[in-house]
């Protein structure tokens, strides 16, 4: 799935720790066993005076530090791996590991070829006790941790998560901001029109006559929709019943991404670039919405997918091609981190306390770097406020077959 994390877009619901929906990981939990039973002025001062070399005195200039790679470290594009103890792991020994399971099992559903072989015990152990889960990691794993090439191992740990909203088939009462399906045009004319020009200029209009998929209230929750990339939708049929849908990411405008939080705040129009503080400015000043939201020219396309009770348990699927786990998948660097590893993250800030097994199963266009991940937190309103605010330190460990 190709998203852009709230957190670029702002500074960016609930304090203390995550809270993901309880009800989920029941129905996680539950989807697990029936999964294995079928399988990121200059000043006006003048520049100081270059000081005087000292005098020469006969002794050597020290040269600059030299790194010495440890014994094993695996290097990848943008990182390197380092051997470490298990016990280096925060909270490996406490962490819930059945709930990890569950992106486990989604990830051998297209497993990278360095785990395929591991998947029939990933399989067998999803009813396994947390003792025997975390021997067996234990046996068949190593743990290193993942650091810049500098040496940094520290990094940034943001979220994302899927918008639900009422929607409906026409237009009308209200509902008058239509969810687009890709023009025919879409892969011919690129870039494609602006969201400005698709808003305003007749011949984009024309090109997405017929298109809507549906019709959302609030131009700003769209604008949401748009940045996570995918999204769930309440809508309401012709014949008045109203069913759960979901809107996944079928491409882009090709228009580069820009963030109406920074627009604000350039324009010395807000402090608070969080969405709260993003909706109550344009609940103030109704009449500058459009201006707005274009200043983002970027405009995302949908496609529809039924949601069975299934498909309702976890998220879209993400660029590894399997459905998201709330709480227990993540959006990295695929430079950094391959798909389908699981990491040991660790982070600590305002708004998360996180120690956890997860797995690499996404990327988004803000993901980059080393030591970098997108969380993703779920679904609805509750886990778009933790995902909204989420921004804060970051450690991970890739976990690697021996």
């Amino acid at each position: 799935m190709v998203h852009q994390t709230i957190a670029t877009k702002m500074t960016s619901a609930s304090s203390a720790s995550i809270r993901i929906n309880p009800m989920n990981f029941r129905l996680l939990r539950l989807v697990a066993t029936t999964l294995i039973v079928g399988t990121l002025v200059a000043c006006s001062t003048k520049p100081p005076q270059t000081p005087a070399p000292p005098p020469d005195t006969g002794a050597t200039t020290a040269p600059p530090p030299v790194y010495h790679p440890v014994p094993g470290t695996l290097n990848q594009s943008k990182s390197r791996w380092v051997p470490v103890e298990w016990n280096d792991l925060p909270g490996f020994s406490d962490d819930a590991l059945f709930e990890a399971w569950n992106a486990w099992l989604r990830s051998c559903e297209k497993p990278a070829p360095a785990f395929a072989p591991l998947c029939a015990d990933v399989r067998r152990l999803s009813i396994a006790t947390g003792e025997e889960q975390r021997a067996w990691m234990m046996e068949k794993l190593r743990p290193y941790r993942v650091e810049a090439t500098d040496g940094r191992t520290d990094g940034m740990l943001t979220g994302y998560y899927e918008p639900l909203m009422d929607a409906a088939r026409a237009p009308g009462n209200g509902y008058n901001v239509p969810l687009y399906a890709p023009p025919a045009d879409l892969g011919v004319r690129k870039p494609w029109y602006t969201r400005q020009q698709i808003d305003t200029l007749p011949a984009a209009q024309a090109a997405l006559a017929g298109k809507a998929i549906a019709w959302v209230k609030d131009p700003v929750e769209a604008m949401v929709l748009h940045i996570q990339g995918s999204g769930r939708i309440r809508v309401q049929e012709a014949d008045g019943s109203v069913r759960l849908v979901r809107l996944a990411f079928a491409g882009t405008n090709d228009q580069p991404y820009k963030s109406i939080g920074k627009w604000l705040l350039d324009q010395g129009l807000v402090r608070d670039a969080t969405w709260p503080g993003i909706t109550a400015w344009t609940v103030q000043n109704p009449q500058r919405v459009n201006e707005l939201l274009w200043a983002n020219p970027r405009y995302v396309f949908f496609r529809e997918e039924p949601l069975s009770a299934l498909d309702a348990a976890f998220g879209p699927r993400g660029a590894q091609g399997v459905p998201l786990t709330p709480g227990r998948s993540i959006a990295v660097d695929r430079a950094s981190i391959p798909y389908g590893t699981p990491v040991w993250l660790a982070s600590a800030g305002p708004t998360v306390q996180l120690s956890r097994l997860v797995l690499a199963q996404d990327t988004g266009s803000a993901i980059l770097g080393a030591v970098r991940a997108d969380f993703f937190t779920g679904w609805g309103h509750e886990a778009g406020e933790v995902a909204g605010r989420l921004k804060q330190n970051l450690r991970l460990w890739a976990l690697w077959p021996r």
